[in-house]
């Protein structure tokens, strides 16, 4: 349920609804706006007596919550979040892309690439530094050495970082360095990461998991949220089927229907969606026709020589181009939204 405050409400009247709402077992959620605040009831096993809340001194009215996720949903929080990074929003107006390397290989590699992405317009890198791999002979990355190579170039482009953490041992090693900590696909249900990311002090990218519906990703970021972060961004990376021509199939519809749903911002990563270079180009265009938040694409000065993922990086050249496409896709999707 959510309490919504007269404008006029008193500091004195909202912590009177919050003492009710501890007071009757559940938790309580301020959240305050721009004309007015209103307060999240939490943790309720079954309907509430709205009744008992509609007549405390200050309350406007009371809504109930039909979705199973509270935080998330639009009806807790009916306008878009934006998470910003220093001089980067994403959400909101704008396009956000991020470019970079599946793996971080060495200094060399991803300095090169870092002035790729940065020359074509890029806001932010990406590179991993913990790779979760199928296979256990694969590369897995260099793990703190590439946490520091990323850094080194943070500090030379002024690109802000995205890595993964990959488990509860790597965490606070991950937070010390990255602008933005991504929870891959394998680990979206992985609630104990959900809960250590939910007491970080950088925002949450969260890849939706290869065979989760949209709610179940949506539930997956509550997670987050209830342990008090609450700057998440919604990453759509494609999911799994009986397709053989790409490596997923990316669901471009789960675009306008998380975007209806949640206040959270949402990319899309069409790079592991595709698998193949020739797709990624035109996928990526797609998401920023249906008004994705932002792009996650990986960049490589030289595929052939990849240890991870160089059949569907993208070339700088091909980058620069895209960079250029998706913004004016996305300038006349949102003109025409409007």
């Amino acid at each position: 349920m959510l309490i919504v405050m007269n404008r006029d409400a008193t500091e004195e009247q909202v912590n009177g609804v919050i003492r009710t709402v501890e007071l009757q077992g559940f938790t309580a959620h301020p959240i305050p706006g721009g004309e007015r605040t209103s307060i999240g009831v939490l943790y309720n096993q079954g309907a509430i007596d709205e009744a008992l809340f509609r007549s405390l001194p200050g309350v406007k009215e009371t809504l109930p919550v039909t979705k199973p996720y509270k935080l998330v949903s639009r009806e807790f929080h009916p306008v878009d979040t934006v998470v910003r990074v220093g001089d980067v929003s994403i959400g909101g107006d704008s396009l956000t892309i991020i470019g970079g390397p599946c793996a971080v290989e060495s200094e060399e590699q991803v300095m090169a690439i870092a002035k790729h992405v940065k020359m074509a317009g890029g806001d932010m890198l990406r590179g991993g530094a913990f790779k979760p791999r199928t296979s256990p002979y694969a590369f897995h990355g260099l793990g703190e050495e590439g946490l520091q190579i990323l850094a080194k170039v943070r500090e030379a482009f002024g690109l802000p970082i995205v890595t993964e953490v990959m488990d509860l041992d790597c965490f606070d090693m991950v937070e010390n360095y990255a602008d933005i900590i991504q929870i891959g696909t394998r680990n979206m249900q992985n609630f104990s990461l959900l809960r250590r990311a939910g007491h970080a002090g950088k925002p949450i990218l969260l890849k939706r998991g290869m065979s989760a519906t949209v709610d179940e990703w949506l539930m997956a970021a509550e997670y987050v949220m209830t342990e008090g972060n609450p700057d998440v961004i919604l990453c759509e990376r494609g999911v799994r089927t009986f397709v053989k021509h790409s490596r997923n199939t990316l669901d471009l519809s789960a675009i306008p229907v998380v975007r209806r749903e949640s206040h959270l911002p949402i990319i899309v990563d069409p790079s592991h969606a595709a698998g193949y270079r020739d797709q990624v180009m035109p996928l990526a265009r797609a998401a920023a026709a249906v008004s994705a938040h932002g792009l996650m694409i990986e960049v490589h000065h030289a595929p052939e020589t990849a240890k991870c993922d160089g059949g569907q990086a993208l070339l700088p050249d091909q980058f620069d181009l895209l960079c250029r496409q998706m913004r004016a896709i996305f300038d006349v999707s949102a003109s025409a939204e409007r």
